[in-house]
């Protein structure tokens, strides 16, 4: 589909009047409102869900074949030659400069990871693969963790509170309610649970471009920021930290971001639909 096409949608599927209305009545009360091309209609939505199923067997492709021994940029051949097949496009490639179609994040990289040749998984890691797809000009975004053999239980255990925390997200991802409560939901579970929450990097708005607003925090406040309004599609994707939430960028690549003390990240990312009754994922 083009560009000229995926517009064209907005001006035959407007808005239905019932959201309008509410919209007006929030924005009379002094909340923080979408403009109205975060808002996505019933076609784009339905391009996004189809790239979402695209983005969905490339990530269970790369579960099928990750292992120990193999190279970053192994798992970046994966996604490239399944995203092609398929007749999509993988987003990152060139996108700002970044050099490779997938980022592939071990250990203490938080994210953007680049793939190489030169870098293999041992057992004992733990990995974030993140993906992005272009299919008939609609984007979906996810990324899981992948356990690499016998990992440490400080490893397992973060990997799955940090799934916790995309779960608890998801929750507070409700039609009416404000960014800041995804931020307050997951800061909240990560602390009690004794980690730490990065700050500068967080979700967006996803769907016709690569990166759309709203920015999407991961540490929050019930009640603040941009009201979710149905028809918005977003990213959440908390980075979670074993140790303290510094981080600092590859001085070399400028692009991988790491943890600065050293210890380990995770990360997990959904894009999500919100609806007039909830949210839907359209990724898994």
């Amino acid at each position: 589909m083009s560009e000229a096409d995926i517009q064209r949608i907005f001006e035959t599927e407007p808005v239905p009047d019932h959201i309008l209305e509410k919209m007006e009545e929030l924005r009379k009360k002094g909340k923080e409102l979408p403009d109205l091309s975060l808002l996505k209609r019933p076609s784009h939505i339905q391009g996004i869900i189809e790239a979402g199923r695209i983005n969905t067997g490339v990530l269970d492709e790369v579960a099928a074949r990750i292992h120990a021994g193999m190279t970053t940029q192994e798992i970046d051949d994966i996604v490239v030659e399944y995203t092609h097949s398929h007749n999509a496009i993988c987003a990152p490639y060139h996108f700002e400069g970044y050099p490779k179609s997938v980022c592939t994040s071990v250990n203490e990289e938080v994210c953007h990871g680049i793939p190489s040749r030169h870098k293999r998984l041992h057992d004992g890691d733990i990995i974030n693969v993140d993906c992005t797809t272009i299919y008939n000009g609609y984007y979906a975004d996810a990324s899981r963790m992948f356990m690499i053999g016998d990992v440490s239980p400080q490893r397992k255990r973060l990997v799955e509170e940090t799934m916790k925390c995309l779960e608890l997200g998801i929750q507070a991802a409700q039609p009416w309610a404000t960014v800041g409560d995804i931020g307050y939901a997951i800061s909240k579970y990560a602390g009690s649970r004794g980690y730490t929450v990065v700050r500068e990097l967080g979700g967006h708005g996803v769907g016709i471009g690569f990166h759309e607003d709203p920015f999407l925090s991961h540490i929050g406040k019930r009640g603040t920021g941009m009201v979710l309004v149905p028809g918005m599609v977003i990213t959440i994707e908390p980075m979670i930290n074993i140790g303290k939430a510094g981080v600092v960028i590859d001085p070399y690549n400028e692009w991988t971001i790491y943890t600065k003390d050293g210890k380990d990240s995770a990360q997990w990312e959904h894009t999500i639909l919100i609806t007039e009754t909830g949210n839907e994922i359209l990724t898994h």
